[in-house]
């Protein structure tokens, strides 16, 4: 099984989610945005991932200190890496990329970039959007038309830290779209109210959340994918527990440096 290091990391990389109604709450689409900075600069995130007992591997996510300019446009770089390590690392090889040009102020994409490299399977993909068209252009050339608002898999990441969260109550479900995989996919997450938890970094004060999963390919059971998100101004993702068909697989926090706000850390 292809363990997706960094697509774990990057909420709107899971491929399953699915079209049916939240239990309890609301489901909204125009979600409310903080009105102070989230992320700066030099931001680098590193999380160490488990599949089982076995430390498979990492990921980090950092944002680019330098100008960076896409058709003439001031954007923000962001690049994400995963990869294997140790005895995982022979067994199965891992070195996946992202690589993502979005608007400083509105988040949308400009441009991304894909390098994935797992175990021999090896593809690329690119995608340059044009909100004002409202379409795509892959790499194959081909045109895809888009909602206003789409995202891609990281510029989504960043997008998911702007939301204030503290506008919505426990069952709501927070609802927005990526273009992942040369199409249009539903990103949908149920808020679950708020824990404590205790990793190898320290004990943090979170955000739960509950990404609605489709029960079969990968999850055995739609509550299978629990989120943990840092309950301050940041919003970083803390810890990541999924467990799958073959096996459970959990993202952790080990570092994160040049945060704009102190890190709700206990």
């Amino acid at each position: 099984m292809k363990i997706r290091i960094l697509s774990v990391l990057i909420l709107s990389s899971l491929m399953e989610f699915a079209f049916i109604s939240p239990e309890s709450g609301n489901e909204y689409t125009e979600l409310k945005i903080v009105d102070y900075q989230v992320f700066k600069k030099g931001e680098r995130l590193e999380y160490l991932a488990h599949y089982g007992i076995i430390h498979a591997g990492k990921a980090t996510v950092e944002i680019s200190k330098g100008s960076h300019y896409v058709n003439g446009e001031m954007s923000t770089k962001v690049v994400g890496k995963g990869y294997s390590t140790g005895a995982f690392d022979f067994f199965f090889k891992v070195r996946d990329s992202y690589i993502t040009y979005m608007n400083t102020e509105t988040l949308e994409p400009y441009r991304f970039v894909r390098h994935v490299d797992e175990g021999g399977f090896v593809f690329d993909q690119e995608y340059n959007f044009d909100h004002n068209e409202r379409k795509v252009v892959t790499e194959k050339n081909d045109t895809v038309d888009v909602p206003p608002g789409i995202q891609d898999l990281v510029s989504a990441y960043y997008y998911a830290r702007s939301i204030d969260l503290d506008k919505y109550k426990i069952g709501d479900v927070l609802s927005f779209k990526a273009f992942v995989d040369g199409q249009v996919e539903p990103i949908r997450i149920k808020y679950i109210g708020k824990a404590t938890i205790n990793i190898k970094s320290g004990k943090y004060r979170c955000f739960k959340f509950q990404p609605i999963v489709q029960s079969g390919r990968v999850f055995s059971d739609p509550d299978d994918l629990v989120v943990y998100i840092s309950d301050d101004k940041n919003k970083i993702p803390v810890l990541i527990e999924a467990k799958v068909i073959v096996g459970s697989v959990k993202l952790e926090l080990l570092k994160a440096d040049r945060l704009v706000h102190p890190l709700a850390k206990l």
